[in-house]
């Protein structure tokens, strides 16, 4: 099986997750001139806006990054011309299957990772070609499914014969150990990043992950089909209020407009959407891109130098 690694072209098998609104240029480049796969998030963005992004990166860093392109967008066609005449390393996918892009995608040498929250998704995006699959648990921030990441890492791992990256409830050397013992060739990390120096986001948004407990996440909109796990506060409090009375989806979506912007730039955490995985309680300080890419594979590192220690010392008894 190819390496992760050779995949994406980097020192370390880690892709920064897609967040939307967040993950722009200067993380990305961050990223990536850290030793990890950057990922520009194109979602709810215009085709203009992630051309210039790309070139924007470009000046930052010499190191081979990506984009991600959520399918149910309105303007998915145009994205992926962007993608195919900029020749972007990688790019992942979230909600679908890019099945019918990938043949245009690796005629412009473009590696396809779609991210996935169930085994029967990835067979379908391994039967039409991606080149590795993101398996996301409920765990992660924003938009997610409803499987483990625990639970669904195995399953995928025996299901598909490409190479699966763990995601959801990663943020340090831990994390990415235990995604190793479950099959995992990669880790995608997104809540981490949050806090690293070179993401854009408000300085509030950064204090509140910083400051979070571990029960401080609650998923919305499940009665609506679409979960999004976030930092619970004032809008979370309205929204599952309606979703208890039955509200229709409608009425609860009208409620949500705007709101992740009004966290990432404005700094709203009463009625702002701050996404944020269940992780946020491991996070405790500001660091670089590069600081957490390296801090966190030091820990891997140390694990298992520790499990082989042990290990021998149980041989010699």
């Amino acid at each position: 099986m190819v390496n992760v690694c050779e995949i994406l072209g980097t020192e370390y098998p880690i892709i920064q997750g897609a967040m939307a609104r967040i993950a722009d240029c200067h993380l990305a480049a961050a990223v990536s001139n850290g030793g990890g796969l950057g990922i520009i998030a194109a979602g709810g963005q215009s085709a203009d806006w992630l051309r210039e992004e790309i070139k924007k990166t470009r000046k930052m860093t010499d190191k081979p990054f990506g984009v991600n392109i959520m399918l149910l967008a309105d303007n998915v066609d145009e994205l992926m011309d962007v993608v195919c005449e900029e020749k972007v390393k990688v790019i992942t996918t979230g909600a679908g299957n890019p099945g019918k892009y990938i043949p245009r995608l690796k005629e412009n040498g473009i590696k396809v990772i779609p991210v996935v929250a169930s085994v029967a998704l990835a067979k379908r995006v391994a039967r039409a070609g991606a080149d590795a699959i993101v398996a996301e648990g409920t765990e992660a921030g924003g938009h997610i499914g409803e499987n483990t990441t625990m639970a669904m890492m195995p399953q995928m791992v025996d299901a598909v014969d490409i190479p699966v990256i763990a995601a959801g409830g990663i943020a340090d050397g831990r994390g990415i150990a235990a995604a190793y013992m479950l099959g995992a060739k990669g880790v995608q990390v997104g809540t981490r990043f949050l806090v690293a120096s070179e993401c854009t986001v408000a300085q509030s948004y950064k204090d509140t992950i910083i400051k979070a407990k571990d029960t401080d996440t609650v998923a919305t909109g499940r009665s609506t089909g679409h979960p999004v796990r976030v930092i619970k506060n004032k809008l979370t409090r309205q929204v599952l209020k309606l979703e208890k009375q039955n509200a229709d989806e409608e009425e609860i979506n009208a409620l949500c407009i705007g709101k992740l912007t009004a966290a990432v730039v404005d700094g709203d955490m009463d009625y702002g959407s701050v996404m944020s995985g269940q992780v946020a309680g491991l996070v405790k300080k500001e660091q670089s891109a590069a600081e957490i890419i390296a801090e966190m594979f030091k820990e891997v590192e140390a694990i298992y130098e520790d499990r082989n220690r042990i290990c021998r010392a149980g041989r010699a008894v």
